[in-house]
């Protein structure tokens, strides 16, 4: 499905009982909402309504080159659910797209149910980060995202499932390559800018779920405990057997926390 929103065409999937709990997922960089289809399969299984947009500059949705803010993604998905009707949902992402969430948490915090937050980082960029993001955005525009899809898909899954796992291995290479690189250089400059949302995480009252790979390089698990010192209430689950995207790595045990999780935090009000 596509709507307009803040002036762009965003592309959306919407699946699920209508009247189901809503949980909103956000994929990371440089992905699309197709990432997620092991968890949308599962939760709509089990009765939840799944919405997964394509951020701008992504898969299906209009490209916006330039910088797009955190804060742009975050109101675009604010208007995309006044769009489709939904007033509160648990909304969660991966990587990039959990920083997105916790943008959304910080801007529109009368939405949110819940946080699914999976190996990501609450951290605000360094002036070596913002300097390496920025010259990975000159360099997608010069050279396309066929080069970087190549060296770092043993980051973004763990190198042994590269091997053990083809097919996720295949999928993760499309979604890379397949991204325009003026998208995915808009939100790198705007990833440089984002804010530091520690006090954000440390002042939420909603159910929140930390999940990372035990192998994951680019946010390893003491990111992970570090979030959760932040929220002594939050689970937190280290999913064996993965990197970076543990979703795609390892379906099950992911699937499993996350139906615990909205079953008996969400669901329940606990």
């Amino acid at each position: 499905m596509k709507t307009t929103v803040n002036g762009v065409n965003i592309h959306y999937d919407d699946q699920g009982p209508s009247d189901g709990i809503p949980v909103v997922l956000v994929h990371g960089h440089p992905f699309d909402h197709t990432m997620w289809a092991p968890q949308v399969a599962a939760l709509t299984a089990a009765g939840y309504r799944v919405v997964t947009p394509d951020l701008r500059g992504y898969g299906g949705s209009e490209v916006v080159p330039g910088v797009s803010l955190f804060s742009d993604f975050a109101d675009d998905i604010a208007a995309l659910l006044h769009t489709i009707g939904l007033q509160q949902v648990v909304i969660g992402g991966v990587s990039m797209g959990g920083q997105i969430t916790m943008e959304f948490q910080r801007t529109h915090p009368e939405r949110v149910r819940g946080l699914i937050l999976s190996d990501t980082s609450p951290v605000a960029e360094t002036e070596e980060g913002k300097a390496f993001r920025n010259a990975l955005a000159d360099r997608f525009l010069r050279e396309g995202m066929g080069g970087y899809a190549d060296e770092v898909i043993d980051k973004m899954i763990a190198p042994y499932n590269v091997t053990a796992r083809p097919d996720v291995a295949e999928h993760v290479l499309a979604m890379m390559r397949g991204t325009a690189p003026e998208g995915a250089a808009a939100a790198l400059r705007g990833r440089a800018e984002r804010p530091d949302y520690r006090d954000t995480l440390a002042g939420t009252s909603v159910p929140v779920l930390i999940l990372v790979g035990a192998d994951d390089v680019y946010t390893p698990v003491s990111d992970a405990q570090a979030m959760h010192d932040l929220i002594p209430s939050a689970d937190l689950v280290v999913i064996d057997q993965a990197g970076h995207l543990p979703g795609a790595e390892q379906p099950d045990a992911f699937n499993a926390a996350l139906l615990n999780f909205l079953d008996t935090r969400v669901a329940t009000g606990g």
